[in-house]
């Protein structure tokens, strides 16, 4: 079953899972990336079950609920334990429930082959309109909202020339990149350096002419896809992470701030790798030196043929509001003093 996200195909396959079981047949339902970080845990010396015994489980189960297929990482190791499992489960012909987040044609070409094969399978699309998120400034985004070209400062006079030349290039490829979004467009930088303002600037210019624009925030993305596990949410895991994954041109803010657990690093690398894949525009800001990332983030974003770096050597502007606010200080004393 494929679909969009929210169309109701996850409850479905849950509503075979739970009719069969309520017949007393065994039914194993897992997730993909579940299924895939369970398989990881076996090679652990503290695990309960070894990993043969495992995968002989879901692999040789009379009936398998396989959710999120397209989720997953695509690394080579995934990819061989997935057509291992479904190769096996093909050609033994037996029963077995496949959701997947992607269309079905954009899945990798021996599993679409299999999928597709008239003899065996039966593929439904599931229709649904997707609940729009929308795109748009969330009230958290107050400063943003005002972060636009026309404000920014890329003269400050007390910079070297060397660093001014070097701000006015960034705002030069900022602006370009606004006016006709293709590729990546890469700022790296000290806090307070423009990153932040250059890239909501790119945003408030999109909304101008009306396109749509996703600005996230990386830590706070991965808090929001985590409360999406709670019953209480009102957006489901599919539809955020699909909205932000798919962005017809998204901003990621303050990448490499977030934590480093590995469930973090997954979903950032599925970001990055389906936007890489897919050529969608994308416009990212980080502190961090790229040699400082994961070798499968950092190569897709040094890649010449898709991405811009700029690294904008400017200091923090903070600095200059407080050396203003000295030199109001010092011109105040000795006005009173005279």
């Amino acid at each position: 079953m494929a679909g969009p996200s929210g169309c109701g195909k996850t409850h479905l396959a849950a509503a075979i899972a739970n009719e069969r079981l309520s017949r007393g047949y065994p039914v194993f339902f897992i997730t993909t990336p579940d299924l895939l970080d369970h398989l990881r845990s076996t090679f652990s010396p503290d695990s309960e079950i070894p990993y043969d015994e495992f995968f002989e489980q879901v692999r040789s189960t009379p009936l398998l609920v396989l959710d999120d297929l397209g989720a997953q990482s695509s690394t080579p190791w995934a990819k061989e334990k997935l057509d291992q499992l479904l190769t096996y489960r093909f050609n033994s012909e037996l029963p077995t429930v496949i959701v997947t987040i992607v269309p079905i044609e954009e899945l990798d070409e021996r599993l679409y082959t299999r999928l597709t094969d008239p003899k065996l399978c039966q593929v439904y699309v599931v229709k649904g309109k997707q609940p729009a998120l929308g795109y748009g400034w969330g009230p958290e985004f107050e400063v943003q909202k005002n972060m636009t070209f026309a404000n920014f400062d890329w003269k400050r006079v007390n910079l070297p020339p060397e660093q001014r030349e070097n701000l006015e290039k960034a705002f030069r490829l900022a602006f370009d990149f606004a006016k006709s979004p293709e590729g990546w467009l890469v700022f790296l930088g000290v806090n307070g350096c423009g990153k932040t303002h250059l890239a909501a600037a790119i945003v408030n210019y999109r909304y101008q002419a009306n396109q749509p624009t996703m600005f996230v925030v990386v830590a706070e993305f991965l808090d929001h896809l985590r409360s999406t596990f709670i019953p209480e949410s009102r957006v489901s895991y599919d539809q955020l992470f699909e909205s932000v994954k798919t962005a017809p041109l998204l901003v990621l803010d303050d990448f490499g701030e977030q934590t480093t657990t590995p469930w973090a690093q997954e979903k950032l690398y599925q970001v990055i790798n389906y936007r890489y894949n897919a050529r969608l525009p994308t416009v990212i800001t980080t502190c961090s030196s790229l040699d400082e990332f994961e070798s499968r983030i950092s190569s897709r974003l040094q890649d010449p043929r898709l991405s811009l770096v700029w690294n904008i050597i400017a200091p923090d502007y903070r600095g200059d509001l407080r050396s203003s606010r000295k030199k109001i200080a010092r011109g105040g004393k000795s006005g009173r003093w005279s």
